[in-house]
């Protein structure tokens, strides 16, 4: 110990390193200041806040860095990072859930190249689930999803590829536009899967405390391009199409979920994150990364509410789709 502070008295070990000093101190402000990443034609912010949470491993990298160069300049510089990444995602390493609750809810993209669709019924059948959500729901498949869940839910509506079914009615069910394009979806799917165009639905589920109005989407999927960037178009305009929709919603109580292909980070949702909160964030524990399923990286698979108390929030554990299913429990 007497070395070491002997050591970190001198000037050599603040005056090395100063690189990884450098990056530290540009790490910190540019998770804080994501907002403001100009986009430069590229969607560079984002395409930054798409991947955000995981910034925080550049922290080991760099600390490994300081350690080398026994920077006493870097390591202290590390600081600032680490402080910016705990303000953002800190209050997510803890458990918010609680018991209770009134309606369970389940959001699940079954992928429109499900090898088993029929097993994949059965577990989200087998989930619990008061109301259970499906995207990217192909023609094929289709009717082995309504027989797998006939049973349990007896009430269901589907329009296009995103349906919905309940244990309790439903009414005044309508599509929603998304500004999706004509054409295959942007998303590569075997030659003899076809999929309808309409990705979006607003119904009223008749509860014991009054109407609750569900939104069911799937947005436009999103490419990352080497040379061209985040390519997002069709996916943007969905979210403000969807804000819209959401603003002019009277219903007090209002739950949305589906495949929004982003996360809550990205500036693109502010339209729908304004007006709506995540039940992962409210109530989850961990960030809830829903895809790929084999390793998730992000959580593009949402259930957002307004009216509602999120109580809990979890992941499914894996189908045959390339999507892990997402779980809420919502109170009055």
């Amino acid at each position: 110990m007497r070395r070491a502070l002997r050591s970190l008295s001198r000037p050599e070990p603040w005056r090395r390193g100063p690189v990884f000093a450098a990056l530290a101190l540009l790490l910190g402000p540019l998770m804080l200041l994501h907002a403001r990443i100009p986009s430069l034609g590229l969607n560079l912010g984002s395409l930054v806040e798409t991947f955000l949470p995981w910034f925080g491993l550049f922290v080991p990298v760099l600390l490994a860095g300081a350690l080398w160069r026994r920077s006493a300049s870097a390591a202290v510089a590390l600081l600032v990072p680490v402080t910016a990444w705990l303000t953002l995602y800190g209050g997510l390493l803890t458990d918010k859930s609680r018991p209770g609750g009134d309606l369970t809810v389940v959001s699940h993209n079954v992928g429109a190249d499900n090898p088993d669709p029929a097993g994949t019924a059965r577990d989200l059948a087998a989930s619990g689930a008061d109301l259970l959500a499906l995207e990217e729901l192909s023609q094929q498949a289709r009717e082995t999803y309504e027989k797998g869940l006939a049973k349990t839910y007896p009430h269901h509506t589907v329009r296009g590829t995103v349906g919905l079914w309940s244990k309790l009615p439903l009414s005044d069910t309508r599509p929603v536009d998304v500004k999706m394009d004509m054409g295959p979806l942007g998303e590569s799917k075997p030659d003899e899967v076809t999929l309808e165009y309409n990705r979006g639905l607003r119904t009223t589920v008749a509860t014991d405390q009054g109407p609750l109005a569900v939104y069911v989407a799937h947005l436009g999927s999103v490419r990352v391009n080497p040379r061209g960037g985040l390519s997002s178009g069709q996916r943007d305009a969905g979210a403000r199409s969807l804000g819209r929709a959401l603003a002019a919603e009277r219903t007090e109580r209002v739950v949305l979920l589906g495949d929004l292909n982003g996360t809550m980070d990205d500036r693109a949702f502010d339209s729908v994150t304004s007006q709506l909160r995540s039940a992962q964030e409210a109530a989850g524990s961990g960030f809830g990364f829903s895809w790929p399923a084999v390793f998730p990286v992000a959580r593009i698979d949402q259930i957002l509410v307004r009216g509602v108390e999120p109580v809990s929030a979890w992941l499914l554990p894996a189908t045959g789709s390339d999507h892990l299913p997402v779980a809420a429990r919502i109170s009055w």
